[in-house]
């Protein structure tokens, strides 16, 4: 998994690459006659944090195969990301759809990943916290970009049940919003297969 860096984390591992490829060794100090000592070391943190570089041993790191890194940046990280939130939210609409669907029906593509999360509206500041430090796009209402991003959509009361480890949308809400959209007819039909038609 590899995160976005900002132009001067890209400069700094594009130096080391280039210097060192993925093969070589090199420390911290390779920078000293670049940047400042703390401008080292946040540089430094930046890049293996955000897995661009990795640490070779306890002084040492070496450079993530650029392919790799670039690769990395359209990895799938919400669904573990959400495992791990503290307040309450709900996947609705269509992500609602692929979690009943157990994932039978995916929107997922490296292309465009939209993920619809009802939050709180009094909780709508945490959420735009929670998902700018982890990197991950997020829109209120409405929005999109190149990979997985969020759509919060802030209601003032929630209600979810609890499916994989996910809090969702109710099974009824998703099954009609499946009815009220041709493309999830797969998805519909899976469900009425494994739970039954609610109508």
């Amino acid at each position: 998994m590899t995160i976005e860096i900002p132009q001067y984390g890209l400069k700094a591992y594009a130096l080391l690459y280039s210097k060192h490829s993925t093969e070589e060794k090199f420390r911290q100090s390779e920078l000293d006659w670049v940047v400042s000592p703390s401008m080292r070391k946040k540089i430094f943190a930046l890049l293996l944090r955000s897995g661009w570089i990795k640490k070779s041993s306890r002084r040492t790191y070496s450079c993530v195969n650029p392919s790799d890194a670039i690769r990395g940046l359209l990895e799938f990280r919400v669904p573990q990301i959400m495992l791990g939130a503290k307040r309450e939210y709900s996947f609705t609409r269509i992500s609602a759809v692929e979690v009943w669907s157990d994932f039978s029906y995916i929107q997922r593509s490296m292309e465009k990943s939209p993920y619809f999360i009802k939050v709180l509206r009094k909780d709508l500041k945490y959420w735009k916290g929670f998902f700018n430090t982890r990197e991950i796009p997020n829109y209120v209402g409405a929005g999109a970009t190149i990979g997985e991003y969020i759509i919060l959509i802030p209601v003032s009361k929630l209600s979810f049940d609890e499916k994989n480890g996910f809090r969702v949308d109710s099974l009824r809400e998703a099954m009609d919003f499946a009815k009220s959209n041709g493309m999830l007819a797969y998805a519909l039909s899976y469900m009425k297969r494994k739970y039954g038609d609610l109508a």
